[in-house]
């Protein structure tokens, strides 16, 4: 599965990554604060026992968003990974159907070699996703490590091949929130199959069937 995990992570993060005119519309996208950026729902309201949001500017916010919803993303195909991958091994047409096994033990499990090409794929496509949001570190002060342009909204890759991102800047907003709140629970996910799989040895789809 680990396999697929990261497989479907290329094949989404490649398209997703790919260079494309960034939009401007929403009310959050031209004023960066805790106040007014998506993500807050009942009964939660604004999230943040620790105070990081109090304690950042709004360069340092967008750094912080940016992470979140990149690795929202990539646990989404994670969490969908754990059960595909586990679900058709023995009957995949890949790697002659040998992957077999808990999800976390599947990547251990390709052939030699691949998992260099895996690496590369995954290399270029946040060389891309940096090169569309981040100033170029030459370009940056060395106490701003990782400093997102000022036209750049934290996950805006352009990547829309469907046309659903809404024009209405509410409904855009809302959209955000969606996709904020799934990443959210799929990292719960993701870390709860992991650690699961990793204290017993069983993978996912066997604790759903036993």
């Amino acid at each position: 599965m680990m396999k697929l995990a990261i497989a479907t992570l290329l094949a989404g993060s490649a398209a997703a990554f790919a260079p494309a005119s960034v939009g401007t519309a929403s009310t959050a996208m031209n004023a960066f604060t805790a106040d007014s950026m998506p993500g807050a729902l009942a009964p939660m309201g604004f999230f943040d026992p620790l105070g990081f949001a109090a304690k950042a500017d709004e360069k340092t916010l967008k750094r912080y968003r940016e992470a979140e919803v990149t690795h929202g993303r990539v646990a989404m195909l994670a969490a969908l990974g754990f059960l595909v991958g586990e679900a058709v091994e023995g009957s995949s047409f890949l790697f002659d159907a040998q992957i077999s096994g808990p999800a976390i033990t599947h990547f251990t499990q390709v052939p030699g070699g691949w998992d260099a090409i895996i690496v590369a794929f995954i290399g270029s496509a946040e060389a891309q996703r940096a090169q569309i949001g981040w100033v170029d570190p030459a370009d940056a002060s060395y106490d701003q490590p990782g400093l997102l342009r000022d036209d750049y909204y934290p996950g805006d890759i352009g990547f829309d091949p469907l046309g659903l991102r809404p024009e209405d800047p509410e409904e855009l907003d809302l959209m955000i929130t969606k996709e904020l709140q799934n990443g959210r629970l799929a990292m719960l996910a993701a870390a709860g199959f992991l650690a699961q799989e990793a204290v017993d040895g069983k993978g996912i789809i066997e604790h759903f069937s036993s």
